[in-house]
């Protein structure tokens, strides 16, 4: 009697950056099951950037209300799943993985997040402290297949741009990056949004770089933001004594990973966008405050992680407001970069002489 076809069911709940990351997880899911349906169950907030993947075949979402559980469950109970990856372990996500029916339900036992709802699980990978907090987080999330008997093959994150929207985002840019003749030329992506007020590197410094990007290198600078974040760009427009280019479109996820690719280089904080940039193949120069950036670093090559030598000393009464030093949202630690170590770095990403980063 032949086996049932495997259906894996991925869930993480949340954010960009994590989602986008789990494409370690799938690629290898997918090489070691090639013929397999793969779903992911996200917020519907993050769902658009699983159509970037090619490894998914199905991005789910959770319901929005107590209304559409009961056909929620239902769906999920005769989807016919056989593995599930349960990435964030959380009193819901256990329910929603018990409820598979699923053969192997697996999960995480950190050492320092209590391991909640063992009865909904199958099997788990144990994850020290020193492991999580010495790796890119990419390690710790492939240390769930070993549990769901799928090898490691691989480390590769990618996210593939559709046709549309590269169709859609390049009469905003000009001539496609393909069709650039002269090698001298370069256009650079800023984004200085972060969903953490406090990782946010001052308007001010921002007009500076953008300018000695300019008047020095050449360069053609775009701003670019996301929901809610467009004061930020007026701001540093209205600073700047250089002409930018300002892309106040709402752009989609998938749009924006189609118009990375039309760019040499992203300036952007530790933040969803970096890593949908690193994923579509654009160097970044990535402002990290307090956070890890051993965890959560930009992979791939001719990336440039700036951050302040750590623990910081706090800005005292420089900081905008209170400042938690232990708390990587709530620290101001972002503040110590400066606008020559910037401009430094964005000149090591486009591979110019002088440039430096570390």
């Amino acid at each position: 009697m032949p086996a049932a076809p495997i259906h894996a069911l991925v869930i993480r709940r949340r954010y960009l950056g994590d989602v986008v990351l789990l494409g370690s997880v799938l690629r290898n899911l997918r090489l070691h099951w090639p013929e397999a349906q793969l779903s992911v169950l996200t917020e519907p907030a993050y769902a658009d950037v699983l159509a970037l993947n090619p490894d998914v075949n199905r991005a789910l979402v959770f319901p929005r209300g107590l209304g559409g559980w009961p056909g929620f469950v239902r769906a999920l109970r005769s989807a016919g799943i056989t593995h599930v990856l349960d990435f964030d372990n959380t009193d819901k996500t256990a329910l929603v993985t018990r409820l598979t029916g699923a053969a192997v339900r697996v999960t995480f036992d950190r050492e320092t997040n209590p391991f909640r709802h063992r009865w909904a699980y199958t099997g788990s990978a144990k994850v020290t402290n020193a492991f999580y907090t010495s790796r890119h987080i990419t390690e710790t999330y492939l240390s769930l297949l070993a549990p769901a008997g799928v090898p490691v093959a691989t480390r590769e994150v990618r996210l593939v741009p559709r046709p549309a929207d590269l169709a859609a985002v390049q009469p905003l840019v000009g001539l496609p990056r393909s069709e650039i003749k002269n090698s001298r030329f370069r256009r650079v992506l800023v984004h200085p949004g972060s969903r953490s007020a406090f990782r946010l590197w001052p308007v001010e410094r921002f007009a500076a770089v953008c300018d000695r990007l300019q008047d020095e290198l050449g360069a053609q600078v775009f701003i670019v933001s996301g929901p809610g974040e467009q004061a930020l760009v007026k701001q540093i427009r209205a600073q700047a004594q250089t002409h930018l280019v300002a892309l106040e479109q709402r752009f989609t996820v998938g749009q924006f990973a189609a118009l990375l690719t039309q760019f040499d280089g992203l300036l952007c904080h530790d933040s969803g966008p970096m890593h949908v940039a690193a994923a579509v193949g654009a160097p970044v120069v990535a402002l990290f405050g307090s956070q890890n950036a051993a965890i959560w670093h930009p992979l791939g090559e001719r990336h440039v992680v700036l951050q302040t030598p750590l623990p910081c000393q706090c800005l005292g009464a420089a900081a905008p407001g209170p400042c938690v030093p232990t708390d990587s949202y709530r620290s101001y630690c972002v503040r110590k970069l400066e606008v020559p170590q910037v401009v430094e770095a964005v000149k090591a990403m486009l591979g110019l002489p002088g440039g430096a980063g570390r």
